[in-house]
């Protein structure tokens, strides 16, 4: 059901999220993964105050009462600003999932919008004597966004312009929030188009010298903006027909470089049958196999640290782009985006965590020492692997030569732990690192009825979202 005055990309998202989605098991099985990963990455963040002074109204006291509930607080607010908050901490450590393509992405980002909008909608109708949401159209919700979004990522690299990801954030949350709030295929096709009309932000503040904890926040701005969107859209906002093609003043012409917006495949639900997680260390994706084999390395190093002469990172092209940063680190975000860093102390301390980024462990002379001797090569075949959808590696190696000329071995990762190839080796490490996270603001019974429920995906997803959300509060609200 397209409409030939619209464009043809928007209203394939509208005719898209308008249905339920031919989803397979594996992808069920796989949101259900995501949703309590990005659960937990977000309790972890709590713990770190420059993401907690962003958190709650707007302004003091503009709570609302029956709103949404951000998980791990005791904060209830209006939707909009409920999805800022949840998608802010789901993001901050860079520990989410992850979409690797022309263009790149966290599409638990859209959890923002997803849970908020379902559990400020559930309370509602429970209010009404209606029957709220469930922990399944939840998942379907997500299943829709992560296709959209990963979709959409495949062939198009806005990176390559300057703009950020997190435009595919607020697309592909607006499509499917305005479908959760009950809009119909054409009121999803006026949000979408008020979506692409708000362009998109610029990628200044993931890049020296301006790189800064706005790249943390920035999902969750642009997840708060599709729930504003979709709200505007059903009080009777109309639609525009053609943001992406219209001649000058379009998205293609005045902010794509001419180029079409395209979709490489029809939707579905492979995106999330594909994604990546970050299993055992917040790192950018694109280091994670980098990481790795430095861990591997690291029993060969710790002792002949002050004898390294060279270390040596073969990586893929977006690896050599976006992550190789010489000279000086300003701040966590710059320096969890820089594939030396992440290398490097992988192999000082054998592991790699959200406090090694902090200015304290960034003070060891050791890591800037060990980073200026640090070349990093793009790898052709890593590169041709990186984009074959067949493959989709994300592939790095290291290797370390000393002084008396001796080296250690060549360790090459091809596939990151959190790769679809390694799905089963996995999963007791994804509900540890969920478990891990969690205890540091919930209390064992809520931790473990989660994890137990997870493992019974009927009782799961028939869980209603208000008592899910309880789950994820702390007794007492939690700790600002």
């Amino acid at each position: 059901m397209t409409d030939p005055l619209t464009d043809d990309v928007i209203a394939r998202i509208a005719d898209y999220a308008a249905g339920d989605p031919t989803a397979s098991d594996e992808a069920y099985e796989t949101a259900r993964l995501c949703l309590l990963d990005s659960l937990g990455c977000a309790l972890l963040a709590l713990n770190f105050p420059d993401c907690t002074k962003l958190l709650g109204p707007v302004v003091p006291g503009a709570t609302l009462v029956g709103g949404a509930r951000v998980p791990g607080t005791n904060f209830e607010l209006d939707p909009v600003q409920a999805a800022f908050n949840f998608g802010t901490i789901i993001r901050w450590l860079d520990y989410n999932d992850t979409w690797l393509a022309a263009e790149w992405g966290h599409p638990s980002d859209n959890l923002g919008a997803i849970l908020m909008t379902a559990d400020w909608l559930s309370r509602q109708r429970e209010r009404d004597g209606q029957s709220p949401l469930t922990v399944h159209d939840v998942l379907t919700a997500m299943i829709q966004a992560y296709e959209i979004q990963g979709v959409l990522a495949l062939d198009n690299a806005f990176n390559r312009v300057g703009l950020d990801h997190v435009l595919l954030v607020r697309v592909a949350s607006t499509a499917v929030t305005t479908k959760l709030l009950g809009g119909s295929r054409d009121q999803i096709a006026a949000a979408v188009s008020q979506a692409w009309l708000d362009g998109g932000a610029l990628r200044t503040y993931r890049h020296a010298p301006n790189t800064g904890s706005r790249k943390s926040w920035a999902a969750g701005d642009a997840t708060s903006r599709a729930v504003r969107l979709a709200l505007w859209t059903l009080a009777g906002e109309p639609g525009y027909a053609t943001p992406l093609t219209a001649p000058i003043w379009g998205f293609e012409a005045s902010l794509f470089r001419g180029q079409s917006i395209t979709l490489a495949r029809p939707f579905g639900s492979y995106v999330m049958e594909n994604i990546l997680f970050k299993v055992s260390f917040p790192a950018e994706f694109h280091g994670q196999t980098a990481v790795e084999a430095a861990l591997q390395l690291h029993s060969s190093v710790r002792d002949r640290l002050d004898q390294v002469e060279r270390i040596q990172i073969e990586t893929q092209e977006p690896g050599v782009r976006i992550i190789t940063k010489n000279g000086p680190l300003q701040n966590p975000a710059d320096r969890d985006h820089c594939l030396q860093y992440m290398v490097v102390v992988a192999l000082l301390h054998g592991s790699l965590t959200a406090e090694h980024y902090e200015d304290d462990a960034a003070a060891d002379p050791r890591i800037d020492r060990l980073r200026a001797v640090t070349e990093v090569v793009e790898q052709p075949s890593y590169s041709r692997d990186y984009l074959d959808p067949d493959r989709r590696s994300i592939a790095n190696s290291v290797q370390v030569w000393f002084r008396d000329g001796t080296a250690t071995e060549r360790v090459a990762v091809e596939y990151p732990l959190g790769h679809r190839r390694r799905r089963d080796e996995a999963r007791p490490l994804l509900l540890q690192k969920y478990e891990h996270n969690a205890a540091m603001r919930l209390t064992e019974d809520a931790i473990r009825n989660l994890v137990s429920l997870i493992e019974d995906s009927q009782q799961f997803d028939t869980l209603s979202v208000p008592k899910f959300i309880e789950w994820t509060i702390p007794p007492g609200g939690g700790k600002r």
